[in-house]
């Protein structure tokens, strides 16, 4: 039977000297620093206790699927401990991964790898995804290592504990004032906390220190701009939009990105209101994932009548930026798009 281990604890028992591996760990989370440092862990302590020889495999749908088996299989030269570092980024392994997948976790459970180690790292498993075949033989013979998702509430605590690994310490505004700056990224809170522990010695670090040495480290992309409209947080979008703005990103990619989402989006509420088959239309559309979670929620929050003008302001807003005069609209198509954006976190069924 499979077990679980929250990231803190794998962490804490990876450190210690007589640790022994499970033969497989499946790591499971959408925070992509946190995953890769659950990574990093199993590996040094992998390479630690002789498993010398590595595979890495980034799978999907289409890939080759046999090459995991046959990592398996293979003789080392030198009869070294292999290690089979494999990641599914969509989640979504296709029938043949799936077989693949179910195979490998039966070779685990039965006890034929034990000169292999297996990492599987995922993104976060839903309730369907986890009652697919393939998942439950994995859970049922894996280490599952569950990494949390640090909200931007969240994110304060997390730095605070971050700084005390260092032996640092900072007062409560100064860590809300952390986390508005590095606006919610991971990576770049991690960055930071790394500067100030190179920048001061142990203790308390000032208001002011923090301040001289953090950088507005907000970087943004357009992909950030259609979850926050996914989500319906106006303010993170508007946000956004206006660091994409600030920071000289080209007008048409950012239009692009919101108005092929509305378009899929306007697609998806009629093939609903026809009772026609969403979760097909978004596989060809290679939606997975947050992303999916993310349309179903903006379908189930904004009318379906709402989408047809909301595809006519996407294409008014092109005109715009064409230099052609559209009336009703504002002259900065800037400004308008915020209003299409706005237009969408905003709209609530009736």
């Amino acid at each position: 039977m499979g077990r679980r281990l929250d990231l803190d604890t794998l962490l804490q028992q990876l450190q210690q000297a007589s640790t022994s591996l499970a033969p497989l760990y499946v790591i499971s989370g959408d925070e992509s620093l946190l995953v890769i440092e659950a990574q990093d862990a199993l590996r040094n302590a992998a390479q630690r206790l002789g498993y010398t020889e590595r595979t890495r495999l980034i799978l999907d749908a289409r890939s080759d699927w046999s090459a995991v088996l046959g990592a398996t299989q293979s003789m080392s030269l030198f009869g070294d401990r292999k290690l089979l570092d494999l990641a599914l980024p969509s989640g979504k392994p296709g029938r043949p991964g799936s077989e693949t997948l179910e195979a490998l976790a039966g070779k685990v459970a039965s006890g034929e790898l034990s000169d292999t180690l297996v990492i599987l790292a995922l993104p976060r498993l839903d309730r369907a995804t986890r009652a697919a075949r393939w998942a439950s033989a994995l859970l049922d013979a894996a280490v599952l290592v569950e990494v949390p998702t640090i909200d931007r509430n969240a994110l304060p605590q997390w730095i605070g504990q971050r700084m005390a690994r260092q032996g640092q310490e900072l007062d409560a505004d100064t860590l809300a004032w952390m986390a508005d700056k590095v606006e919610g990224n991971l990576l770049a809170a991690f960055q930071e906390i790394q500067k100030l522990g190179l920048l001061y010695p142990p203790g308390r670090i000032s208001a002011e220190d923090v301040r001289r040495a953090v950088l507005d480290v907000a970087r943004y992309d357009v992909f950030d701009l259609r979850d926050a409209m996914l989500a319906g947080n106006s303010k993170r979008a508007l946000t956004i939009l206006q660091g994409l703005r600030g920071e000289g990103a080209g007008l048409p990619l950012v239009l692009w990105a919101v108005g092929d989402e509305i378009r899929l989006l306007s697609r998806l509420a009629a093939l609903q209101a026809s009772g026609g088959d969403v979760a097909g239309e978004m596989r060809r559309n290679r939606v997975f994932g947050p992303r999916e979670q993310g349309l179903r929620r903006t379908l189930a929050r904004v009318s379906p009548q709402a989408w047809r003008a909301a595809v006519q302001h996407a294409h008014d807003i092109d005109r715009l930026i064409k230099g052609l005069k559209v009336p009703g609209l504002l002259g900065d198509p800037w400004d308008e798009l915020a209003r299409l954006i706005l237009r969408i976190t905003v709209e609530r069924k009736k």
